[in-house]
This record gives C-alpha cells, sequence and structure tokens, in this order.
C-alpha cells in the first residue's frame, strides 16, 4: 500500500503484547471501576449505557490498532476523533499516534495531532462543568500528551535507523570479506595454473626443440620424445582440470561440482615427497639437474608446507628452462624442524636483460607464494649463476 512504510520493521511477540497491553490499559481500569462499584455508573458518567458504549469504542479502537501499519495516518485521525466520546479509545489512539510519528510524514502527523488536541477538549465538555476550565485545561493536557508521544515517536523511529544502518553495515562489512576470501581464494587458484602450465608447457617446448633442431635422432629416440610430448600434454590437461575443478567448486559458472569433469573428488597435491619424480621428469625431458638434498625429518615436514615448497623447485627449474636452456641446474634443499626449510636453485645467469613473455612474472608468484606461507624469498646474481633462495617456516 501507499502508505506503507519500507522503514518498519517486524515487531517481535513481546514488543507487540507490550504495545497492546499499554493501549488497553485504560479499558482494563474502566472494567475494574465498574466491578469494584457493583454496576454502579463511575463518575463523570450519567449512564451505564454511556460506560458500556465508552468500553465499546476502546474495544473497537484495539481492533482498529491491528491495521495502524497498513493505514497510519487513517486509523490515527479515525481513534482520535473517537477520544471526543471515549475515553478508553485514548489508549489505542495513543499508541497509534506513535506509529504514524515514526513514519515523519509531518503532513499526516500535524491534522491528526490537531484533531486529537480538539478531540481532548470536545471530552472534557461533555463531562465538565466549565466551559473555560475544561477547554483550557483539556488544551493544554492535550499538547503536553502530543508533545510526549511526538518526541516518543520520533526517538523509536531514529532507534530502528540505527539499527538498519548498523545492520547494513554489517552486511556490507560480510560482503566486503567474502569478497575478500573469494579475491583470494582465486589468486591462489591463478598462482596454482601459472604454475602447473608453466612448468608443463616449458618441457613440452624443450621436447618439442630436440625434434626440430637434432637432425641425428634415431627413429626410436624420435618415437620417445613424441611420446614424451604427448605425456606432458596430457598431464598439462589433467592438472589445468584439477585446477579449474577447484575453481568451478569456489562458484564458477558449473555451480560447484566436487571435483573434475566427472565431479570425482580432488587428486592429492604434491608436497615434498612428489619432489623426486620432478626431477625426474625433467631429466627425461633433456634439463640437466644436480640435487643436493640434506634435509632431516623430512616426515614431519607440514603438507601445506611441503606444497609450497614443491611448487617453488618446480618454478624455479621452469625459469631456469626459459632464460637458462639447457644449462646445469643446482638445486639445494636442507633444513630440520625448528630450523626451517631451505631452498637454494641456482643456474648460470643469461646475458642481457630477459625477454618474452611473462619475464620476471614467475619470480613475483614466487614471492607471493613464499609470502603466504609465512617465509622470506631473494635472488640475485653472483658470479655469473642466478640464485634463488627460499626459506619456509617449519615449527619444532
Amino acid at each position: 500500500m501507499h502508505d506503507a512504510d519500507e522503514h518498519q520493521p517486524p515487531i517481535d511477540r513481546l514488543g507487540t503484547t507490550l504495545r497492546y497491553l499499554f493501549a488497553a490499559l485504560p479499558l482494563l481500569l474502566y472494567v475494574v471501576m465498574v466491578v469494584l462499584m457493583s454496576g454502579r455508573v463511575p463518575m463523570p458518567y450519567g449512564s451505564l449505557g454511556w460506560v458500556l458504549a465508552d468500553m465499546g469504542l476502546g474495544a473497537a479502537g484495539l481492533v482498529l490498532m491491528r491495521w495502524r501499519r497498513r493505514w497510519p495516518w487513517r486509523i490515527a485521525l479515525a481513534l482520535a476523533l473517537m477520544t471526543a466520546v471515549s475515553t478508553t479509545a485514548g489508549g489505542p489512539g495513543c499508541v497509534t499516534y506513535i506509529s504514524l510519528v515514526t513514519h515523519r510524514r509531518w503532513r499526516q502527523i500535524v491534522p491528526v495531532a490537531v484533531v486529537t488536541c480538539l478531540s481532548m477538549v470536545v471530552s472534557s465538555l461533555l463531562v465538565g462543568t466549565s466551559f473555560a476550565t475544561s477547554a483550557i485545561g483539556a488544551a493544554a493536557t492535550g499538547v503536553v500528551v502530543i508533545a510526549v508521544a511526538t518526541v516518543l515517536g520520533l526517538y523509536v523511529r531514529g532507534r530502528r535507523d540505527l539499527a538498519a544502518s548498523e545492520r547494513a553495515a554489517e552486511a556490507a562489512a560480510q560482503r566486503q570479506r567474502v569478497e575478500q576470501a573469494q579475491l583470494a581464494e582465486r589468486l591462489q587458484i591463478a598462482q596454482e595454473m601459472h604454475d602447473v602450465l608453466a612448468h608443463r608447457i616449458s618441457l613440452l617446448a624443450m621436447l618439442a626443440g630436440g625434434l626440430a633442431y637434432r637432425k641425428d635422432l634415431t627413429p626410436e629416440q624420435t618415437r620417445e620424445a613424441a611420446l614424451a610430448i604427448q605425456e606432458n600434454a596430457h598431464q598439462s590437461l589433467n592438472e589445468l582440470r584439477a585446477v579449474l575443478g577447484t575453481l568451478r567448486r569456489d562458484g564458477g559458472p558449473t555451480g560447484g561440482r566436487a571435483g573434475g569433469t566427472n565431479g570425482g573428488p580432488e587428486g592429492p597435491q604434491p608436497t615434498l615427497d612428489h619432489l623426486d619424480t620432478l626431477f625426474e621428469e625433467v631429466r627425461a625431458a633433456g634439463q640437466r639437474v644436480e640435487v643436493d638434498d640434506t634435509i632431516d625429518c623430512r616426515e614431519r615436514l607440514p603438507t601445506q608446507t611441503g606444497r609450497h615448497a614443491y611448487r617453488i623447485v618446480q618454478e624455479a627449474l621452469t625459469n631456469a628452462r626459459k632464460h637458462a636452456p639447457g644449462s646445469r641446474v643446482t638445486a639445494e634443499l636442507g633444513g630440520r624442524p625448528g630450523e626451517g626449510l631451505r631452498i637454494r636453485v641456482s643456474n648460470p645467469a643469461p646475458p642481457g636483460p630477459s625477454a618474452g613473455p611473462g619475464s620476471r612474472l614467475g619470480l613475483v608468484g614466487l614471492a607471493e607464494r613464499t609470502r603466504m606461507a609465512g617465509g622470506t624469498i631473494s635472488h640475485t646474481v653472483r658470479h655469473g649463476r642466478f640464485i634463488l633462495d627460499a626459506r619456509l617456516p617449519w615449527e619444532a
């Protein structure tokens, strides 16, 4: 309806009960008076019929209160007119007027307030003895009652607006937290995708390059290289499918499927235990790698730390293949619980500035991954070799 206010929140059962008890208070007092006086007419009424009519209007006012939010000014005006001939209608009229004030529509509030004051004057004249005394007293009382009810209505509206703004601020903060969490998760997925694809594609490029430039390969060697390219391409698709499956579960267009394209569970993520397989894989593709592994108590290394370590080594090998193809790479791993995990990967530094798409983006991704793991990373060129040093925390 036009009169309904979107700022009027629902009232709980306790609030509704208290409002009706307050509105029914004049009617309850008159019922008690009639009972205590054994059916005699209480002053200033002249007959029992008048008393019953007053109570009937009060009860009707309680019924009309039910629609005070749907037609606020109409119900308030009707009850204001009823107070001219019914004292018990004053309770519902007061509650309805306060409800009208919470809408803060002064073109409706002011006329209802004036009618309420005039109705109180008329009511006093009907039962009073002196015109001047009754009119002045009733007018003064009406002004005070209207002023108090208006202030109370504005206070209730202010509390509602404050609560609404707090709810809106909390909802906005919650949305921001959700968006930040989603963005962080997507950034992590993007980093994972970069690590996986950069590693696989660099291996494919190395194998394809060997086929393109080497003329001395036997048919068997050519077949082995082609099979290696096929296997790496297949692995690339599988790993990309797993990463995209994670993206779908985080709210992608497919609506949260539980795994890859077939909806199966996500495969195990690589950890430090998979480094030997990684080294064998890159060596089979033609990259020369020397490994010095002095890690103690590696079974106590947290899985998440092992996963970060695997990705750091994988990206370092990818960078070496990209910027120093055919060179010898040295990977040194060490550490123990309480001292942290140390990773150093070095290779001959290429002459001149690095070129090609994605230059230095791998180092940016490594720095971000290491920071997320709570570690540190640095890189430098020393004695003609590019050296990458990373340290990850390892609690005792």
